[in-house]
């Protein structure tokens, strides 16, 4: 007998696994701190540029559709070029663009280069999943995915302070020039450590059709969702339209995927395992919960509080170490037992510490709410990357490529949805009690939010802070959902395809 053939593999993360987490880190960091920062800085954007807050959001706007214009496209193009090409790329064109950001002189010229940007942050989330999924293999991927939620995690909870800081004490250039020594380290850490990794030897010629459906797709669907959060609902047909187009293009994309095959951009087929459909609804659910709190925590202590982005960006701090914390212990709980066990409890978790966020008011203890959010980022340390975990688990290492982009589009449709339902029901909230008392405020969704005068706090803080103690008992309710998709994850510790081999007596 072969016993080198037949040995488990290890189950701890060898060095090569924890270097190509860590250059993943190291370009993925950049592009979550980034989307923090400019949406700190879009006012102080505005005055600088000269042009109002409608226009200057496409910033943010312009960002997000590159993005998924790109998403489906990085699949093909790992399988294509290989995973090394495709991340050097990504991190190229996205310091590259961050450079060209820095240098705009109107608001058209930001956006046009943001979108640049975009292109690149777009293909940096899946492809880093998926390298880091191949290198570590079935039986670590706990462990190796808590390396790489760590910028996932961190990024919200770090962007509103380093914006802050840079909003404060230096030029808008800042914002996007901080991100050129990252991306320089990052890419000099890719071509010095990155493996190279597998190309396919006949990886089809490039879907168009489906590319075109898919993207197109996304790009109607993060569209109307971008607009049901500035606007604080989903009933305007200047929603409902983009909303409506994305539904159907999905559905066609869908028909043309069956027909199609494996040789479509993303093999809608891979829905069919049931392992890794049940951790794609769990990933949607997390990004809905985890995304749109993040919008709405920040929101609650700069204007019911009146924290500066620094300030309301130091008092986030405690989910981030809470998160830290459970993906040290749950990557490892994971590999042994699986996510069938560790997600349920992070669910209780991140329950426990979202209650108290439902009886906040205009005083409430910033200690109280500080050990709620520890608690917090434990829970959704413990659902988040677990999930992503087990829905790799299960699929052939030639299928990651495929299957990267379809888990990074659903987190991105999720974590705009999440905001876009938070802030309408915040806001809609809002208006129900300033209606009541007689009272008004100028724009609709986070707009309205921001037009209350600090004068007007004493009057309208109590019923601003009683609208965001609804929105998060929304919150709470999307988190509990998570459950149902969680009992259908693994109770058991994965086995790679060798040690399955071995059990079978192969």
């Amino acid at each position: 007998m072969n016993t080198a053939a037949t040995a488990a593999p290890t189950d701890k993360l060898d060095r090569g696994v924890i270097v190509t987490g860590l250059v993943i880190v190291s370009g993925m960091i950049m592009v979550v701190l980034d989307t923090t920062i400019v949406n700190v800085a879009l006012d102080a954007l505005s005055t600088e540029l000269g042009a109002p807050l409608s226009t200057t959001q496409w910033v943010v706007t312009g960002y997000l559709l590159a993005v998924a214009l790109v998403i489906p496209l990085t699949g093909w193009a790992m399988d294509r070029f290989g995973p090394k090409p495709t991340w050097l790329t990504a991190v190229s064109l996205f310091v590259l663009g961050s450079a060209l950001c820095a240098t705009a002189w109107s608001v058209e010229s930001l956006v046009f280069f943001r979108v640049l940007q975009g292109l690149g942050g777009g293909m940096l989330l899946p492809a880093g999943q998926a390298i880091i999924t191949r290198a570590a293999g079935p039986n670590r991927l706990g462990r190796a995915m808590s390396i790489i939620g760590v910028p996932m995690l961190l990024g919200p909870v770090l962007g509103p302070v380093l914006g802050g800081l840079l909003v404060e004490y230096t030029g808008w250039h800042w914002i996007f020039l901080v991100n050129v020594p990252v991306g320089a380290l990052a890419l000099a850490l890719a071509v010095w450590k990155l493996p190279a990794g597998d190309v396919l030897a006949d990886p089809g010629k490039l879907d168009l059709r489906g590319l075109v459906l898919l993207s197109g797709s996304l790009v109607c669907l993060l569209y109307g969702l971008s607009e049901a959060a500035s606007r604080g609902g989903f009933g305007e047909w200047g929603v409902l339209g983009w909303l409506l187009a994305g539904a159907i293009g999905l559905a066609l994309y869908t028909w043309h995927s069956l027909n199609r095959g494996s040789a479509s951009i993303i093999d809608v087929r891979l829905l069919g395992n049931r392992l890794f459909a049940g951790a794609t609804v769990a990933v949607f659910l997390v990004a809905i919960a985890l995304f749109g709190g993040m919008l709405l925590l920040p929101l609650y202590y700069q204007t019911v509080r009146g924290e500066g982005a620094l300030g309301a960006g130091l008092l986030l701090a405690p989910q981030g170490l809470g998160a830290i914390v459970a993906m040290v212990i749950g990557g490892r709980l994971v590999d042994r037992i699986g996510a069938g066990y560790v997600v349920p409890v992070g669910v209780l978790l991140a329950l426990l510490g979202t209650f108290p966020f439902t009886q906040v008011g205009t005083d409430t203890s910033y200690l109280w709410l500080s050990l709620a959010l520890f608690v917090r980022g434990m829970g959704l340390g413990s659902v988040m990357m677990p999930t992503m975990a087990a829905a790799y688990s299960s699929l052939d290492r030639d299928i990651v490529s495929r299957a990267a982009p379809t888990l990074s589009a659903i987190q991105q449709v999720g974590a705009s949805l999440g905001s876009a339902l938070l802030v309408t029901a915040l806001t809609q909230h809002l208006t129900e009690q300033l209606t009541a008392k007689g009272l008004s405020t100028a724009g609709g969704g986070a707009d309205q939010i921001s037009t209350v005068p600090p004068e007007a706090l004493p009057i309208v803080g109590p019923l601003l802070a009683d609208a965001f103690g609804f929105a998060f008992w929304v919150a709470f309710a999307l988190t509990a959902v998570i459950i149902l998709p969680a009992l259908f994850l693994p109770r058991h510790r994965t086995k790679a395809p060798e040690e399955a081999a071995v059990a079978s007596g192969i």
